[in-house]
């Protein structure tokens, strides 16, 4: 999915990108001077201003900033629900999955249904659906819950499925919003291993949006924060720790506090501009 936004509310193909950053394999995300503006005239916010960001192939990148920076709005451009107002943006492959904090399951399906609708979209036969979501519950620790309805669920369990139907996108990209902010420590803790084992089987990337810094270093290769409005990346860290990695590991609680620091002033100059 490529698209050229220079002129706002315009979309028009563009080639992929081919300038120093290219390598023989395309990025899985390439995105360059990226702006996007919500109303017009007195009104308008610029939420992004000038973002340039790229992600490889099978790259983790955490993605961290305070609060209205454009995170989320960023999140949405590259899976397509928002038009940018200016900038290029290349994704390779398909459709990118999204998962929000919202696990956002069907309530009048089943848990097994519910991973299965992404296949029945793509006209997937029944038995097939079947088969392939009783393998994706498995890969989550959920192949017991295939007919038990999301209310009977807990947080983590919904969580859970709704990173199985992503996975059943068969996407090469993810993106993730907050996807685990809402659940005790335990849980995340517990879900943060499974998506960590996840990641390393099937290799595609994933584009993370947290507001917790130790979850962004526990999970990520790269840790990009962005700065307050407009969004653009301030600063990127390459966390060249050992995996599997625990959130209580002191260089993730070194790496953390370097991350927290510039966090800190980050917001403290959007407070006083």
């Amino acid at each position: 999915m490529t698209f050229d936004t220079t002129t706002a509310g315009e979309r028009h193909p563009i080639a992929p990108p081919s300038d120093a950053r290219s390598t023989a394999q395309p990025a899985a995300v390439d995105i360059r001077g990226l702006h996007k503006v919500f109303g017009q005239g007195d009104d308008a916010v610029e939420a992004i201003g000038g973002l340039d960001l790229r992600v490889e192939q099978g790259e983790f990148v955490s993605v961290l900033g305070a609060s209205g920076c454009g995170k989320s709005t960023l999140l949405s451009i590259i899976a397509g629900l928002e038009p940018a107002s200016a900038g290029d943006v290349h994704v390779d492959g398909p459709q990118p999955a999204l998962m929000f904090q919202d696990s956002a399951l069907f309530p009048w399906l089943s848990v097994g249904e519910n991973v299965e609708a992404p296949l029945r979209f793509r006209g997937v036969p029944s038995a097939e659906r079947r088969q392939r979501a009783q393998e994706l519950l498995a890969t989550v620790r959920l192949d017991g819950a295939v007919d038990r309805r999301p209310h009977e669920l807990s947080g983590g369990q919904r969580q859970r499925v709704a990173l199985a139907r992503a996975l059943a996108q068969n996407a090469r990209l993810l993106l993730m919003d907050e996807p685990f902010a809402a659940l005790d420590a335990m849980t995340r803790d517990l879900l943060h291993g499974e998506l960590s084992d996840v990641w390393h089987r099937d290799g595609m990337a994933v584009i993370f949006v947290t507001h917790n810094v130790r979850e962004a270093v526990r999970l990520g290769q790269r840790v990009v924060l962005l700065s307050s409005r407009p969004g653009r990346v301030s600063q990127t860290w390459d966390v060249d720790l050992p995996q599997p990695r625990a959130i209580e590991d002191a260089g993730v609680g070194e790496l953390s506090r370097e991350i927290t620091s510039r966090l800190r002033e980050e917001i403290s100059r959007h407070a006083h501009a």
